[in-house]
């Protein structure tokens, strides 16, 4: 059986076509604008795939109500104010339909494609340019009341610091990629009213440019400033994991994105801190991975909801 899957995104939107293994038979990415302009163009594509899909699953950013179908004006997509995505969809291809929070959706796709399969309680985290978590628990998807369970990024780790998901001192402030990228401004402004230069910003004006990327570049070639700032990312990464793994109980995390490529930077601080707040026991129970999908993590995160929908539609639960 074939599935369709739309995955809505800030800057790009794409839809596919795969099967319940997760491969990928056809594939577009567009633009993404106007959500009835975004939304036809999409669906367009999609009639010219064929295949006769039996569902279709959307992953989209929050916040939405993942029952109701309905997302809610997410920051990162002006204009996208109270659409109802999943009925316009079921309607146009007359299959089910199921809207997934992107952190949701790439969580059921690493569990069944990626680093937590075999997993049977399993949390996901973002780590891009935000975070959030998808959270498996006793062999199934929760995710709350409305679909905003997992909000781990909102969670406030320090009375200051970088500002993500509008708290400063936040896990996202810290430990995300514009996170990172705050950390990395502190540092710079800092040393830079010395008289000194890090690697990464050699001047004032070059502030703006400054990027987790860059940061993790100058820290591989041995910059100890960069070092010190995934460093310090890396203590909060593992004060936040120390409520995940006290109060949930993982058998494993799996953590995308930035984690994916500068573990090694990020690692020793974060087991240190682990080490030091963690109950022993639910410490020694979980393994902290990174994501396996890579790139392809959003294709099969819309592949799966589509999976997930037809399941839902069968036997009217997931």
């Amino acid at each position: 059986m074939n599935y369709l899957g739309f995955d809505i995104g800030g800057t790009k939107s794409a839809v596919l076509l795969g099967n319940e293994n997760g491969e990928i038979l056809f594939r577009e990415a567009i633009s993404t604008g106007d959500p009835v302009q975004t939304l036809d163009t999409l669906m367009n594509i999609a009639g010219n795939f064929g295949g006769d899909p039996v569902s279709a699953g959307i992953s989209c950013g929050g916040p939405l109500d993942e029952k109701k179908g309905v997302i809610l004006s997410p920051p990162n997509l002006p204009g996208w104010d109270d659409i109802h995505v999943v009925d316009i969809i079921s309607k146009h291809f007359s299959v089910p339909a199921k809207l997934y929070n992107d952190a949701n959706a790439c969580a059921l796709a690493e569990w069944k494609f990626g680093a937590g399969r075999g997993s049977e309680n399993m949390v996901f985290f973002t780590f891009g340019t935000g975070l959030g978590a998808g959270l498996i628990l006793n062999g199934a998807l929760y995710s709350g009341s409305n679909g905003n369970a997992g909000e781990a990024g909102h969670w406030r780790l320090a009375n200051i610091g970088p500002v993500g998901y509008g708290k400063a001192g936040s896990f996202e402030g810290f430990c995300s990629g514009g996170g990172i990228k705050q950390l990395g401004q502190i540092y710079a402004r800092e040393l830079l009213q010395q008289g000194k230069a890090p690697v990464f910003c050699p001047d004032f004006e070059s502030l703006d440019s400054i990027s987790a990327r860059s940061i993790a570049e100058a820290a591989y070639a041995g910059d100890p400033v960069a070092r010190e700032i995934y460093s310090r990312c890396g203590e909060m990464l593992g004060r936040g994991l120390a409520y995940v793994i006290d109060f949930l109980n993982p058998d494993t995390v799996v953590i995308g994105s930035v984690f994916e490529r500068a573990e090694d930077l990020l690692r020793p601080s974060m087991e240190k801190i682990l080490e030091k707040e963690c109950l022993p026991q639910a410490l020694n129970a979980v393994k902290i991975v990174p994501a396996a999908l890579g790139d392809s993590i959003g294709d099969k995160a819309a592949l799966i909801a589509a999976v997930f929908a037809a399941k839902e539609n069968h036997d009217g639960n997931i």
